[in-house]
């Protein structure tokens, strides 16, 4: 890779990193896995960053591998994983405390979503990707974000305590 060409690409990591940590984070469900998959998904784009750069969003293009890649670590290893129903119970409950707990909630639910849903309503109601900005990221059509997002949508609202996390919440929901 040329210098500018690599200047070009550590300026991206720099700019998007978090960013792109936070959506790997909400396709994992797990800090670790959501640094490990930004950072294959960035190797790759490394690899061919002189296509993703002449994209006309190299943010979506970066945004595709890390869905991949995430659906591609379920492919590989077949590892089951379960989160627990509630985290342990504390003493006392501040806000701070009820915040971490819905979170953890939040995340449970979307654990259970297939890796599709999932990163369907991440990308539509946590990133507020629209439809078609959601579909050219995953590589398909606008009816399919729907039909994914409906359907995710659904397993969520039967979630056990996402409910009443969603209550609690301020208007606007939870982010």
């Amino acid at each position: 890779m040329q210098a500018e060409q690599e200047d070009r690409f550590q300026e991206f990591v720099r700019a998007r990193w978090s960013h792109l940590v936070r959506t790997a984070y909400l396709l994992t469900g797990d800090a670790h896995h959501a640094e490990d998959l930004t950072q294959t998904a960035l190797a790759k784009a490394y690899r061919s960053w002189r296509r993703v750069s002449g994209s006309d969003n190299p943010e979506a293009y970066v945004r595709r591998m890390l869905v991949t890649c995430n659906s591609d670590r379920f492919r590989k290893r077949r590892v089951k994983e379960s989160l627990t129903d509630a985290p342990p119970e504390r003493a006392g409950r501040d806000e701070a405390v009820a915040r971490v707990e819905e979170r953890g909630v939040l995340l449970g639910a979307l654990a259970q979503l297939p890796p599709r849903q999932r990163a369907v309503v991440v990308m539509r109601y946590w990133e507020d990707l629209s439809e078609a900005e959601v579909a050219e990221v995953l590589g398909c059509s606008p009816g399919t974000v729907k039909s994914q997002a409906s359907k995710g949508l659904a397993k969520l609202r039967t979630y056990p305590g996402l409910a009443q996390v969603m209550d609690r919440a301020p208007q606007g929901g939870t982010k």
